[in-house]
C-alpha cells in the first residue's frame, strides 16, 4: 500500500512539472509571437493615425476658411452700416437744406404718466417723422424729467425739446373726477410758450397737439403758412361728429359746437394754430387756470387780441375734418355730412347718429344738439375716438 502511494505521489509531481513546463513554454511562444507581429501592428496603427490627422487637418482648414468668410461678412456688414449712416446724414442734410425755406411748426405737447403714455407718444412720433421742418416740444407734468420720456425722445429721430413742470395738487384731477372738471395741461403748455419766447429768432407756427390725438399729415401743411390764427374743423369731439367754424363768404361767423356755443372762440385745442410772431408780440398771453371750463382756447386768443376777422379758415373752407382722438377707420377718411355755411343751429332737441359701419356706435345719441343729418356738405378725414365712445356711454 505504501509503495502504491509513493508511485501515485511521484506521478502527480511529474504531471505538475509538465504542466508548469507547458505553461511557461506557451507563454514564451505567445510573447515571441507578439514580438514578431508588433511591428505590423504599429505600422497599421500608424496608417490609421495618419488618416485621422489628415481628417483633423481638413476640418481645421475648413474651420479657418469659414472664419475668414465670417470676418469678411462682418467687415462688409460694418461697411454697409457705415455707408447707410453716411447716406442717412447726407439725406438729412439735403432734407434740411430743402426745408430751410418753409416755416417751422413748433408742436407743444403736454404729457403725463399713465399706462398708455409711451404707446400714445410713439404713435404720434411716427406721424411727426413724416412732417418736414417740425420741432417737437414735450412738457411733462412732473417735477423732473422721467426716464421713460427721456429714453423715448432720445430714439424718436425728431428735433425736440424736453421740458417739465408739475401741476399743483389742488389743480389735479382726483381718481373719480370727470376729465372736464379741471383744466389740464395748462402749466405745461405755458412752459412750452415760455421756452419759445426765450429763444432768439423764432419764426413759424405754434400748434398745441395733445399726445392722445390722431393727426392727418395734410393738416400740418394747412397750418404751416398761418399769418395770424388759422382754424379748421375737428372730428369726434364734445360728443359730436365734429366741431367746426361756421363760414359765410369765407369768413368765420359762428361755431358748430355743442358745448357753450356762446364762447367767442368755441373750438377745440386741436382746431387752431398761431403764428409765433403773434405770441412774441404778446409776451404775457398764456393759458390761465381761471379761464373756466372749456374756455382755455377762447381766453388765450382773446389775450392775443384776435377777432373773428383775423381767423384764417383752412381745410378747404372748413369742409374737411382734422383727425382728433382714435384710430383711422379708412386710409382716406370716412365721408361725413356737414351743415351749409349759412344755416343756423336749431334750438329744438334732435338726435345725432353715426353710420352702422362704425364698430362702436350702433346706438342713437339723444340730446339737445345740432341736427347733423340736415347738414349737407361733404366731410373727409374723420375717425372714431375713444373719447367719443366714452361720451356715448355716459349719455344713456
Amino acid at each position: 500500500m505504501q509503495g502504491n502511494q509513493c508511485c501515485c505521489h511521484e506521478q502527480l509531481m511529474m504531471i505538475r512539472q509538465r504542466l508548469i513546463y507547458i505553461y511557461f513554454a506557451g507563454t514564451g511562444l505567445a510573447l515571441f509571437w507578439i514580438f514578431v507581429n508588433f511591428g505590423t501592428w504599429c505600422e497599421d496603427n500608424s496608417d490609421y493615425l495618419e488618416l485621422e490627422k489628415k481628417k483633423v487637418q481638413l476640418l481645421q482648414q475648413k474651420t479657418d476658411t469659414q472664419r475668414l468668410e465670417i470676418d469678411v461678412l462682418k467687415r462688409l456688414n460694418d461697411d454697409t452700416k457705415l455707408d447707410l449712416t453716411r447716406a442717412e446724414k447726407k439725406l438729412n442734410s439735403l432734407v434740411i437744406n430743402n426745408n430751410k425755406d418753409i416755416p417751422v411748426i413748433y408742436l407743444i405737447t403736454p404729457t403725463h404718466g399713465r399706462l398708455e403714455q409711451k404707446a400714445d407718444l410713439t404713435r404720434l412720433s411716427y406721424t411727426l417723422r413724416l412732417v418736414p421742418n417740425i420741432h417737437w416740444i414735450i412738457v411733462e407734468d412732473l417735477s423732473r424729467k422721467s426716464d421713460l420720456v427721456t429714453n423715448f425722445l432720445a430714439n424718436c429721430k425728431l428735433p425736440y425739446t424736453h421740458l417739465f413742470v408739475a401741476t399743483p395738487d389742488n389743480y389735479k384731477l382726483k381718481e373719480k373726477d370727470p376729465n372736464w372738471l379741471k383744466p389740464r395741461g395748462v402749466l405745461q403748455r405755458n412752459k412750452g410758450l415760455q421756452w419759445l419766447r426765450n429763444q432768439t429768432g423764432v419764426t413759424g407756427v405754434v400748434y398745441f397737439a395733445d399726445d392722445d390725438n390722431t393727426y392727418d399729415l395734410r393738416i400740418f401743411e394747412e397750418m404751416r403758412y398761418t399769418q395770424r390764427v388759422s382754424v379748421w374743423p375737428v372730428g369726434l369731439v364734445g360728443d359730436l361728429k365734429y366741431e367746426s367754424p361756421k363760414l359765410r363768404n369765407k369768413k368765420v361767423v359762428g361755431w358748430h359746437t355743442y358745448w357753450k356755443p356762446e364762447r367767442k372762440f368755441a373750438m377745440d385745442m386741436a382746431g387752431f394754430a398761431i403764428n409765433a410772431r403773434l405770441l412774441l408780440e404778446h409776451p404775457r398771453a398764456e393759458f390761465r387756470m381761471t379761464a373756466g371750463r372749456g374756455n382755455l382756447e377762447s381766453d388765450l386768443l382773446t389775450q392775443l387780441g384776435v377777432e373773428w376777422s383775423d381767423l384764417e379758415p383752412r381745410a378747404e373752407d372748413c369742409t374737411k375734418i382734422k383727425n382728433n382722438k382714435g384710430p383711422r377707420m379708412e386710409p382716406c377718411g370716412t365721408p361725413q355730412e356737414m351743415f351749409s355755411d349759412d344755416e343756423k343751429v336749431p334750438d329744438t332737441s334732435t338726435s345725432c347718429f353715426l353710420s352702422d359701419k362704425y364698430d362702436c356706435n350702433h346706438i342713437v345719441i339723444s340730446s339737445p344738439r345740432p341736427e347733423a343729418r340736415s347738414f349737407i356738405k361733404s366731410i373727409e378725414w374723420s375717425t372714431v375716438s375713444k373719447a367719443f365712445c366714452t361720451g356715448v356711454a355716459h349719455t344713456d
